[in-house]
């Protein structure tokens, strides 16, 4: 006989203020950001064409993961979302690693972020004599402020930041097309297959091997990362049986047209030689056909992801720590909520690790996060890890008639379950042979697994194991 489902105490308090257009840009601006705007330039000069394939790959991966979790959140739909799951699946063990592992992930994404908007900023000239420390801290002090007012706010804020992305990535498209199909040439180029793979379909599509590909991966996992952030939305959302599936199934379309379609199209456009790391692939391209004021433009719509991101870190964070606050396993601070309904304690504390970040502008204001970035990568393949886990066990316990699985499920699970963790982890070992930041990375992120292990075993004696206990209203047992 299956047993009812559950209830979360973390999920307490919360207002279920999300929309259904809500929730179907939060899913799009997720997975649509620097990632795609700044890094695919770098990528693209990195690894060639072939840096289309990683987005298939990883996306794909992405694509089960979220799915998963998907069908988790309709089972029961929380803000403690993943970590939630974690507490009921692998207990408060694995709760406390889910939710520290996302926490690591988003506090150094915060803290990126506030970085690449002040560098941003001082695109314009009416900033660069301002320190980009301030630029930084203003950003945070902005975004701060937003999300202490309400989900509705944070809402609407991701709402139009996910419209002016996918507006701004259409347009390119639509250009980039009509230039192929009319051979207009682009910078002295004439667009098409024969610019992607003229030396050969091998030599075309990997020009530097197939090494580079191990180093991109987790870069495109670390762009990647925020399609998780649908389900931690899902808790504040109405009506999630309707919702989920259509936002969560859009994720593989988008994926392929906005990612790897885009790669494509910038590499039949112009050499991927013609790229770089230090600007926008988008800029590249419009400044290489004479569209006036095209780094301009372009600089706002890159502005408006790391607004994105920025906004979707506070708000994922603080429902993070609000759930393992509520166990025991995060300070208690970080429980409270605000009149809006807000856990805003655990916002105080992203934020105020996000000032290191402010601090880190200061002393190094030319230095890059790159080892950062990548715990921030390993954070995010551990969140997926866990995800994975969580519905494995889920679906074993389905199969043993302990719960019910919903209609909207992943599909060959367990199987599925398995290849995606084999293929996150594949990506964490091979970071020690990648690059010169792999071996630092890798100690860097044991020792900190470690820190947590012992911060563990001083907590354990004090967590409540018992955050969970059963729904008995009708409303929340109808299937």
């Amino acid at each position: 006989m299956s047993h009812q489902p559950l209830h979360d105490r973390a999920d307490a308090d919360y207002q279920k203020a999300l929309k259904p257009r809500h929730m179907q840009m939060i899913a799009i601006g997720g997975s649509i950001g620097t990632g795609l705007f700044l890094g695919a330039g770098g990528r693209m000069a990195g690894g060639g064409p072939a840096l289309a394939l990683v987005y298939a790959a990883c996306g794909f991966f992405a694509f089960l993961m979220i799915r998963a979790l998907g069908e988790l959140t309709i089972y029961r739909p929380s803000s403690g979302a993943f970590v939630s799951y974690a507490r009921e699946f692998q207990g408060e063990a694995g709760a406390y690693a889910t939710g520290w592992l996302f926490f690591l992930d988003w506090a150094t994404t915060v803290m990126a972020d506030i970085t690449a908007v002040a560098l941003y900023m001082r695109f314009w000239s009416v900033f660069t004599s301002v320190p980009q420390w301030i630029l930084a801290f203003i950003a945070l002090a902005i975004v701060f402020t937003l999300n202490m007012l309400s989900v509705k706010v944070f809402g609407e804020l991701e709402f139009w930041f996910a419209l002016i992305k996918v507006g701004a990535i259409v347009i390119f498209m639509i250009i980039a097309i009509a230039f192929i199909l009319t051979q207009t040439p682009v910078d002295g180029n004439v667009p098409g297959l024969n610019t992607l793979i003229g030396p050969g379909i091998i030599e075309g599509i990997f020009p530097k091997g197939f090494a580079p590909m191990i180093t991109l991966a987790l870069g495109v996992v670390f762009a990647f990362g925020g399609t998780e952030m649908v389900g931690v939305a899902a808790g504040e959302a109405k009506d999630v049986e309707k919702v989920m599936p259509r936002a969560v199934n859009s994720v593989m379309w988008r994926i392929a047209l906005f990612y790897i379609g885009s790669v494509v199209l910038f590499t039949m456009l112009m050499p991927y030689t013609a790229y770089s790391e230090d600007e926008s692939p988008f800029v590249t391209f419009f400044s290489a056909i004479g569209v006036p004021h095209a780094g301009d433009i372009m600089n706002v719509v890159v502005l408006t992801a790391a607004l994105s991101s920025l906004n979707a870190g506070l708000y994922a964070t603080g429902r993070t720590l609000r759930s393992l606050a509520v166990a025991g396993t995060a300070p208690k601070f970080a429980a409270r909520m605000n009149k809006h309904h807000v856990p805003y304690g655990g916002i105080v504390i992203t934020s105020a690790l996000g000032l290191i970040g402010v601090l880190i502008n200061y002393i190094y204001p030319t230095q890059a996060f790159a080892i950062v970035m990548n715990l921030a990568g390993i954070g995010i393949a551990g969140t997926w890890i866990s995800i994975m886990i969580s519905h494995w066990i889920f679906v074993r316990r389905a199969r043993a008639g302990e719960v019910t699985r919903p209609h909207y499920r992943l599909f060959l699970a367990p199987v599925t379950n398995f290849i995606t963790i084999a293929f996150l982890v594949a990506i964490i070992v091979l970071m020690w042979f990648a690059d010169e930041i792999g071996k630092p990375t890798i100690i860097s992120f044991v020792i900190l697994a470690i820190g947590m292990t012992i911060v563990w075993w001083c907590i354990r004696g004090r967590v409540n194991t018992a955050m969970l206990e059963a729904i008995v209203d009708t409303e929340s047992t109808d299937e």
